[in-house]
């Protein structure tokens, strides 16, 4: 019986740290892109690829999260 519990337990937390660290590169790269663009100086495209690799991040850890695949 407590086998049961900590499969079903464990799988839950699953895809957080995907999550977790798709959030903080949207973060840094929307801070990133809000300073350059507040600075006067041109947006990279590397500051739009972290939110898009946070983005996509954030997409796994959701889908591994809910066990879909």
């Amino acid at each position: 019986m407590s086998g049961e519990q900590a499969e079903t337990s464990g799988g839950k937390n699953r895809g957080v740290l995907f999550g977790l660290f798709g959030v903080i590169l949207i973060i840094l790269g929307g801070l990133n892109t809000m300073l350059s663009w507040r600075g006067g100086f041109a947006i990279l495209p590397f500051h739009t690829m972290l939110i898009g690799a946070g983005l996509l991040l954030c997409v796994v850890g959701a889908i591994r999260r809910h066990g879909r695949f």
